[in-house]
């Protein structure tokens, strides 16, 4: 792929799908918008981008904001990026078949695609995805997983550069990703111009882990799965198992039983092993303290993480913290709580 000389424009196509996710979009928009010109005047200078759609009218997005006007799909040779935003994943609903085929042509001329967010979804539906590796979310791996399982996605970053296709987790990250693109194209300067306005300290790489742990594996009771979702909804605190229970519809005793035949543990334990997995997360990749991670993983003290947490990972937090941070050393996966059975801290 050629590099723009930084008196060259960077152009993005963006294709806007029904019921886009509205903060990607924005995010990787409005870091385009800041770098393009001196001071926060918006004039499309040294970056320029087009709202495309089947429908060349409003667009609405997930929380019903509308983009309008549209412009109908125009030749992708025209753009260096054509940037695909996706929407909300529910059943029954309708692909969008000109979108589709027009990432197919956009494809086939050699211009990079970029799937924001559920994006990545239309690019596999457009037959775009076969052998490369996609990024997306930590909440719509499952998703993604169950409707494509010839596809292998990575939820262990923020975003991934695969030359001509380029796949990111979307919320935040969509702005670290068009940092990364003003960065190759028009230098560093204006990539960090545009993160200072929007009060970001600086760019994430795309190997920069999303800072959510995700619960891997095939569980096939679908109330257990309903209940793993609550549960990673609500790392912050240490949820009782009635309201638990209460969430999903069903008693105490039968949550138990349910979570046993499945795994293999009660959803009390479970539960634990998931805040711990994201107090391993925080010690690995921020620099709170550990009185901190304990009571932002739903700890009643730091006596209590700190005893949890050297049972599950044979080292207490401030030990675990200095393994990590030693050259070359062998760190504790932080990211996933596999499900093989049970679960395995």
């Amino acid at each position: 792929m050629s590099t723009h000389l930084a008196d060259e424009p960077l152009t993005i196509g963006f294709v806007l799908l029904n019921r886009f996710t509205l903060m990607p979009f924005a995010a990787f928009v409005d870091c385009l918008r800041l770098a393009a010109d001196e001071g926060d005047r918006s004039r499309q200078l040294r970056c320029r981008w087009t709202f495309m759609a089947s429908n060349s009218e409003a667009v609405l997005s997930s929380s019903g904001a509308a983009i309008s006007p549209c412009e109908p799909f125009s030749n992708p040779r025209g753009f260096d990026y054509i940037v695909v935003v996706g929407g909300v994943q529910a059943e029954g609903d309708r692909q969008d078949s000109a979108a589709l085929a027009y990432l197919r042509e956009a494809a086939g001329a050699g211009v990079p695609l970029v799937g924001l967010c559920t994006g990545v979804f239309a690019l596999i539906q457009a037959g775009l995805m076969k052998g490369r590796r996609c990024c997306v979310s930590w909440y719509h791996h499952r998703d993604l997983v169950q409707r494509f399982p010839a596809i292998e996605p990575v939820a262990d970053r923020l975003f991934i550069d695969d030359g001509d296709r380029l796949t990111c987790a979307g919320g935040a990250a969509a702005a670290d990703l068009a940092a990364y693109l003003i960065e190759r194209h028009q230098g560093k300067a204006w990539a960090m111009k545009s993160l200072n306005i929007m009060l970001l300290d600086e760019a994430r790489a795309g190997t920069h882990p999303q800072p959510q742990p995700v619960v891997f594996g095939k569980i096939e009771d679908r109330l257990v799965r309903r209940a793993i979702a609550v549960l990673e909804q609500h790392l912050g605190e240490a949820l009782s198992m009635e309201a638990l229970a209460e969430r999903v519809g069903t008693s105490r005793r039968n949550l138990e039983r349910r979570f046993r035949d499945s795994l293999g543990v009660s959803p009390l334990k479970f539960s634990r092993d998931l805040r711990l997995r994201y107090g391993l997360w925080l010690l690995h990749y921020t620099g709170k303290s550990v009185t901190e991670i304990g009571e932002r993983c739903g700890f009643a003290d730091t006596a209590h993480f700190s005893r949890h947490f050297r049972k599950a990972f044979d080292a207490t937090p401030s030990e675990m913290r200095k393994r990590a941070g030693e050259p070359g050393s062998d760190r504790v996966d932080p990211f996933f709580l596999h499900i093989d059975g049970r679960p395995v801290p």
